[in-house]
C-alpha cells in the first residue's frame, strides 16, 4: 500500500519507495522526502534526491484519498522517507492524530530515525509524538566502533547511538537497530564485531536487525571497492564476525536476519536461542570447507546490486 505519490503532481515520484522488509504490508505514507544527512558512504539510497519536508496539507490530503482506496485493510502504517523526526513535534502529532483519526484499527506506526536526531529532540518532543501514535522507530546502528562510524559517515558517535537507544526506550519506543555485516572489510571484522555488541549491550534494543554489507553502485565506498581501497569481507569473516558478535552480546532483543544479503537464517530470542545461532553458524563454517556449491550460494549474495 503505496502513498505519497498522489500529492507530488509536480515531479516524478521516486522508486522505489524505500521501507524496512518488516513493513512489507504496510501503507507507505510520506511526510519527508530523501534523507537530511545522505552522507553515509555505504548508501546508494536518496543520492539524486534534494531532502524536502512535505507540507502538511499535502500529506494530509494522502491519508483521506489512502482511506478512499484502502478503507479498513489498514493495520500498520510505515512513514517514510529516511528520518521523519526531524518534522516538528506539532506537525507529526497533527499527521498521527490524522491517521489514527481514518484508520481507528492501525496496530503499529513506524519510521525510521536517526540517532543524532532521537539524541538531540527535546525528551518534551519524542514524548508527544509516541503518545499521538508513532510506535516503532528503525535506526541504523551499522557499527559500534568509533573509527568505522567515522569511516563510513554515519554521522554519530558511539556515545551519541547509546543516548539515542536509551531515550527511545524511555519514552516507550519500541527500538529496532540495524548492523552492517562486513562494514569493517576483511581487516577489521573483530573490532566492528566487538564494538558493536558493546553497544548493543548499553541499549538492549527491542530488535537486533542484521544486513550484510554489499557494495551498491552509486555509493562512494563501492567506488571504494571497484578501486581496491575497500575489501570486502569473505563468507568466512562474516560468518565468523557474526559469531562473535552473538557471542558478546548480553541483551534480550530479537535477533533478525530478515534480508535477502545475510547468509545464513538467523532468528532468535537473546539470550536463549544465543546457542542455536551460534551452532548454525559453526555448521555453515564446516560447511564451507566442504561444500562447494554452499561457497558458490554464499558468494552470489556479494554480488546484489538491488537491494
Amino acid at each position: 500500500m503505496t502513498i505519497g505519490r498522489f500529492a507530488l503532481r509536480r515531479r516524478d515520484y521516486d522508486f522505489p519507495p524505500f521501507r524496512p522488509p518488516s513493513e512489507a504490508e504496510s501503507l507507505l505514507l510520506r511526510v519527508t522526502r530523501g534523507c537530511p544527512w545522505n552522507r553515509c558512504t555505504f548508501c546508494s539510497m536518496y543520492k539524486t534526491i534534494k531532502f524536502e519536508i512535505r507540507e502538511p496539507e499535502e500529506v494530509l490530503s494522502d491519508i483521506q484519498l489512502a482511506k478512499d482506496l484502502y478503507g479498513d485493510r489498514v493495520r500498520t502504517v510505515f512513514i517514510g522517507d529516511s528520518n521523519s523526526l526531524v518534522v516538528k513535534a506539532d506537525t507529526l502529532v497533527q499527521i498521527l492524530n490524522a491517521l489514527y483519526a481514518s484508520f481507528p484499527h492501525v496496530e503499529r506506526v513506524t519510521s525510521y530515525a536517526r540517532a543524532k536526531t532521537l539524541a538531540k529532540k527535546p525528551i518534551e518532543d519524542l514524548e508527544r509524538v509516541f503518545r499521538a501514535g508513532l510506535t516503532r522507530l528503525h535506526v541504523g546502528l551499522e557499527t559500534g566502533d568509533p573509527d568505522l562510524l567515522k569511516e563510513i559517515e554515519k554521522g554519530a558517535t558511539p556515545e551519541e547511538m547509546v543516548e539515542a537507544g536509551r531515550r527511545a526506550k524511555q519514552v516507550g519506543f519500541e527500538y529496532s537497530l540495524y548492523v552492517l555485516l562486513g562494514i569493517g572489510g576483511e581487516e577489521n571484522w573483530e573490532r566492528h564485531a566487538r564494538g558493536t555488541a558493546e553497544v548493543l549491550n548499553q541499549i538492549d534494543p527491542h530488535f537486533i536487525r542484521v544486513r550484510t554489507y554489499v557494495p551498491q553502485p552509486g555509493s562512494p565506498l563501492y567506488d571504494a571497492t571497484e578501486e581496491g581501497r575497500f575489501h570486502p569481507a569473505s563468507p568466512e569473516t562474516i560468518l565468523k564476525e557474526t559469531k562473535l558478535l552473538l557471542e558478546e552480546l548480553d541483551v534480550t532483543s530479537q535477533f533478525l536476519s530478515d534480508h535477502i544479503s545475510n547468509l545464513l537464517p538467523l532468528d532468535g530470542k537473546l539470550p536463549e536461542e544465543k546457542g542455536r545461532m551460534v551452532q548454525m553458524i559453526e555448521d555453515a563454517l564446516k560447511g564451507l570447507e566442504e561444500d562447494d556449491s554452499l561457497r558458490e550460494e554464499m558468494e552470489i549474495r556479494r554480488h546484489l546490486t538491488n537491494l
